[in-house]
């Protein structure tokens, strides 16, 4: 079960890999916000990645073995957690770190239990995940698919936004 705040939506895009979801979800959060909603993300990485350049103090106290190490400043904080090694957290453990928000867009995750968006483009020559994934709402597509669900336009955010605010009530 996914453990998030009260009151919080939760909504996945899902795709393979060169489907556009970055691109969209760049192109909705301003949508969204405009709707006078708050917006937090996460994004599932596949690979080892890092948020810290080597030879920084927070980069040095990592690398000496602290678990977590905060950077904070007048406009941001970000907090870095090392596994050392532990398995990778579920989807839940992630959401109950996350402040309380309007709508939390996952971006992966794509085998997780939550409403998904699926960005699909056939050119990228992989098949559809909403067959085998009942969680999928809607499909945004750059192509003309026949699907139980409905389809949205992948270069028109504006369309998905509305799709979003009245799937999820904020109209």
């Amino acid at each position: 079960m996914t453990q998030h705040k009260p009151g919080m939506r939760i909504l996945g895009l899902a795709g393979w890999s060169g489907s556009g979801k970055t691109t969209l979800l760049t192109a909705l959060i301003p949508q969204l916000l405009a709707r006078g909603l708050t917006v937090s993300t996460i994004k599932h990485a596949h690979h080892e990645f890092d948020v810290d350049r080597p030879g920084k103090d927070s980069w040095r106290h990592r690398e000496a073995g602290a678990t977590e190490v905060m950077v904070a400043s007048s406009r941001r904080w970000a907090l870095m957690h090392e596994l050392r090694g532990a398995a990778e957290p579920m989807l839940g453990e992630l959401l109950s770190h996350m402040s309380p928000v309007d709508l939390l867009i996952v971006e992966g995750f794509k085998r997780h239990p939550h409403p998904k968006i699926e960005v699909h483009r056939p050119s990228v020559g992989k098949p559809l995940l909403y067959p085998e994934d009942p969680d999928v709402i809607a499909i945004a597509s750059d192509a003309a698919l026949a699907a139980p669900v409905p389809l949205l336009p992948l270069g028109d955010a504006r369309a998905v936004a509305d799709f979003i605010s009245s799937h999820f009530g904020f109209a």
